[in-house]
């Protein structure tokens, strides 16, 4: 699943506690740094995708006049068109493949900086830190979905997309979070 920008601090955090909870790791410097390493790369990830969709949608509005004369699929156009320059916007589409990526980026860069240290070979740290992405990937859907009901049942009733809303949600969302172990 499609992780967005505004889930990357949330993801940063799940990996820096499944880190330090994992008890073959030590952390050298705190959390946060973790936490800001992580999340750079994700956002980074992010953008580099962002990227490649904005050019995929220039090129196909760019060839509009020819798709609707040749009734082409505006949909599977744009998939073939991301599948060919993802390789030139360094863009890895497969999912998992791309979480095993930055993976492995957040366990190099936290080692090489002296962020961390452990004893046990690389890929069960990597493996950690996969499995905090998907493990977030996974459960944010539910947890959205419990956080609109819970916003369903106030008395008074919030308009989504308000300000109002989008605070509450936030706050609530965050609470659903550090309940579930995965924000401190």
């Amino acid at each position: 699943m499609k992780i967005r920008l505004p889930h990357a601090p949330y993801i940063a955090n799940k990996i820096a506690i499944d880190i330090l909870n994992c008890g073959f790791v030590t952390m050298l410097k705190g959390l946060e740094p973790i936490v800001k390493v992580a999340e750079d790369l994700i956002v980074a990830d992010i953008k580099q995708e962002t990227a490649l969709e904005e050019r995929v949608t220039e090129i196909l509005d760019q060839n509009e006049d020819e798709m609707e004369f040749q009734r082409v699929d505006r949909r599977s156009m744009f998939w073939l068109i991301k599948k060919k320059l993802a390789h030139e916007f360094g863009v890895i589409l497969s999912y998992e493949d791309r979480y095993n990526e930055i993976a492995h980026k957040i366990l190099e860069i936290s080692w090489k900086t002296g962020l961390i240290e452990y004893n046990v070979t690389e890929n069960r740290v990597k493996n950690v830190v996969y499995t905090a992405i998907e493990t977030y990937v996974a459960n944010f859907q539910g947890i959205e979905d419990d956080v609109a009901e819970k916003i369903s049942n106030y008395k008074r009733k919030l308009v989504p997309g308000s300000e109002e809303y989008d605070l509450i949600f936030e706050k609530l969302y965050e609470e659903e979070l550090r309940r579930r172990g995965m924000l401190v």
